[in-house]
């Protein structure tokens, strides 16, 4: 029975009969790479995006989440056109840096920082987001010891989620941020140190595409700041909102009304309470920015039957694209949007199962999908493939080739 699968996004369009990817044939792309499987990001989509988000959220400065996608050349371009990066390790902070982004700009979130992780940034000038009033100690202990003031928020645990988020990170015990009611006393612990508290970091949940319950999480959100800085007698110099905007990867799925979610933000803003007056805001976005911006090109090497079902084998699979086989937080497996990309724009022929090299029956990339009869040597397409896809995925299980990556659509 045929499965339904997402909508492939429509700034991708076919040249000569094969799909380009910011104007350059997937073909030519995948012999200028050196072979699949391949990673293709166009950046003047990511720029688009950043557009949009300006045009909208006026005066709220926009941070990429940098787990979504930590790609070098990547992360380059759009460290210049955004206010901050975040980022969830030592690794990803070096990354950053590297990317040219000042220290400053940098927030540095995550359970478990290990004290080398906690120096390291300290030492760089990087925002601590403080997950715990342990880690908020030892920070404090290793800035005096090393005769530096650290940059230090709080990542608040707060009492609600986001409503039909993906993965929900706030709202009862979790091990990300200090609950709520404990706030206050630590951060009158951090301002009594003379530490340089940056404020609020408040991320409730991820993969949101319900306009109503982002702008039920925000003003919740703003509300909870202004409570907690009145409790601690301090203001916020920032008020990180967390992120959430999701994308319509399955069938039946629509874009996030984001005209809907920033008229919204914009009359909370307008109605704050005072204490959050000269308080800045930020929105950390991920997948929103990068994830539609990505294709997943990977070649047939095998054209099989089982049972009378056509399955199409590939070069590639879950080991780099761990969300599309479904193994990476769906319950129940759905597709991603999927094409031959040597001869998009067919009309689809046969129901087929796109299967990778790996020796799981985990490692499916679309099931039973129609698409144009496909042979041995054409390329698939995996679309929605800019974020989670490389950065979330196990290359090295069983000790097949890593994916190649590439950047498109720089101007350069």
């Amino acid at each position: 029975m045929t499965k339904p699968m997402g909508a492939i996004p429509a700034e991708f369009q076919a040249e000569a009969g094969v799909l380009a990817i910011g104007g350059r044939r997937a073909d030519a792309l995948a012999e200028e790479a050196g072979g699949t499987p391949l990673f293709v990001y166009d950046f003047e989509m990511v720029r688009r995006r950043v557009e949009c988000f300006r045009s909208a959220f006026r005066g709220i400065n926009l941070h990429y989440a940098i787990k979504a996608n930590t790609y070098s050349p990547l992360l380059k371009v759009i460290e210049k056109i955004v206010d901050g990066l975040d980022v969830a390790s030592e690794g990803e902070m070096h990354a950053a840096l590297a990317a040219g982004a000042d220290a400053a700009d940098i927030s540095f979130a995550g359970p478990g920082k290990t004290d080398a992780e906690l120096e390291a940034a300290i030492d760089a000038g990087v925002t601590l987001n403080l997950e715990s009033e342990g880690e908020a100690e030892r920070a404090l202990g290793i800035a005096r010891r090393r005769g530096r003031r650290a940059r230090l928020a709080i990542r608040v645990n707060p009492d609600f989620e986001i409503r039909g988020s993906g993965m929900r990170m706030g709202g009862g015990a979790k091990p990300f941020g200090v609950d709520a009611e404990r706030v206050p006393a630590l951060v009158r612990r951090l301002v009594e140190a003379e530490a340089d508290w940056r404020g609020f970091h408040i991320f409730a949940g991820s993969q949101a595409l319900d306009a109503d319950a982002l702008i039920e999480a925000q003003r919740a959100t703003i509300a909870l700041a202004a409570a907690l800085a009145e409790r601690a007698g301090h203001a916020p110099p920032l008020v990180n909102l967390g992120g959430g905007f999701g994308i319509p990867y399955f069938a039946g799925e629509r874009p996030l009304d984001i005209e809907k979610v920033a008229a919204s933000l914009h009359e909370a803003l307008a109605a704050r309470p005072k204490i959050l007056a000269d308080s800045g805001f930020a929105i950390e976005l991920g997948r929103w920015l990068v994830g539609e911006a990505g294709v997943y090109l990977t070649r047939i090497v095998d054209r099989k039957q089982s049972h009378g079902k056509p399955f199409l084998v590939v070069d590639g699979g879950m080991h780099h694209q761990l969300a599309a086989s479904g193994n990476f937080g769906q319950v129940v497996r759905r597709n991603y949007p999927v094409t031959i990309a040597t001869r998009f724009g067919a009309a689809p022929e046969e129901e087929a199962t796109i299967v990778g090299c790996l020796c799981t029956p985990l490692d499916r990339l679309g099931d039973d999908v129609m698409l144009p009869r496909a042979e041995i040597g054409d390329l698939v397409a995996v679309f929605l493939a800019g974020a989670y896809g490389l950065s979330a995925s196990p290359q090295a299980f069983l000790g097949h080739r890593p994916a190649l990556e590439m950047l498109v659509g720089t101007g350069n």
